[in-house]
């Protein structure tokens, strides 16, 4: 078990928004592998909590190993770290070296922070051939890791703001499971609510979506369904992969919205989803 024995000495603190979907990836990968973590909410307006960081976007997560302290940036990041860390034993700080972070210049002029090897496991053949059952299997997984971030993500959005009262739902949503102050919360719901109806109509024009965003996510849904196919219940055969808990994770940040209610009945993605939670909730607690 080597899993377990690496683990428990690591202290984890992850830096969150909870409706965030890159948050959400980055828990129901740590509760799928048991590690147990602790969590401090970002207020979204001031960020305090993470003033001792230069970079500014959450997740964060911090991990106490002793003395030593290390910080991981950026979800696949995160996710792909630690999962190299428990299955080969790799010094964490060593394995932290193999995802650099690059500064590039977007589209729009932006400088932004891109991580290398992001969606790659820093595994020798053996522990590979352990982990997958052949080099499909890899490409597979970090193919549709890569579709949850650059395509998935982008759908949640528009399909949670897709109306004012839905956008007043979403924000409602926001303001009760975040941290926010009294006024501050007020003032988010609906401003944030107005501002983010009228983002997410730009978004859909950048991301070329359709009319009705909810045939986007209804299609997104069924592709990754098909692409898991009848034959296992898992992207990753009998258990969730990186790339089950990816999807996951992101899907989970609509649970009592609309969007999450119309995903589940116009989909087929309910079965898949409904196993990943069942698998999720039922791993035994580190110890």
């Amino acid at each position: 078990m080597v899993q377990m024995s690496l683990s428990s000495h690591l202290q984890l603190t992850l830096y969150q928004y909870k409706t965030c979907p890159f948050c959400s990836k980055v828990r129901a990968f740590l509760d799928f592998h048991a590690l147990p973590y602790e969590i401090v909410e970002v207020n979204p307006v001031l960020r305090t909590e993470i003033k001792f960081s230069s970079y500014r976007k959450v997740p964060i997560l911090t991990v106490q190993e002793g003395d030593n302290m290390k910080q991981l940036n950026d979800s696949s990041v995160i996710i792909s770290a630690l999962k190299t860390y428990l299955v080969s034993g790799q010094p964490l700080e060593e394995v932290i070296t193999y995802y650099p972070p690059m500064k590039a210049v977007n589209e729009k002029g932006k400088e932004v922070t891109e991580f290398c090897n992001k969606y790659w496991l820093m595994l020798d053949e053996k522990e590979a051939r352990k982990m997958y059952a052949g080099k499909e299997a890899r490409k597979e997984e970090m193919k549709w890791r890569q579709w949850a971030d650059d395509w998935l993500v982008h759908l949640i959005s528009p399909n949670v703001y897709r109306t004012p009262a839905e956008a007043l739902a979403s924000f409602d949503y926001i303001v009760r499971e975040g941290k926010f102050g009294a006024v501050e919360g007020a003032m988010a719901k609906y401003v944030g609510a107005a501002a983010m109806y009228l983002i997410s109509k730009r978004l859909k024009s950048r991301h070329h979506l359709q009319d009705d965003v909810r045939e986007d996510l209804y299609e997104a849904a069924n592709k990754w369904v098909a692409a898991v196919g009848k034959d296992r219940p898992f992207m990753g055969g009998q258990k969730p992969n990186l790339a089950d808990l990816a999807v996951y994770g992101v899907l989970r940040v609509m649970e009592g919205l609309e969007a999450f209610d119309d995903l589940m009945q116009h989909s087929r993605i309910q079965p898949w989803y409904l196993r990943v939670e069942k698998a999720i909730t039922q791993v035994p607690p580190a110890h």
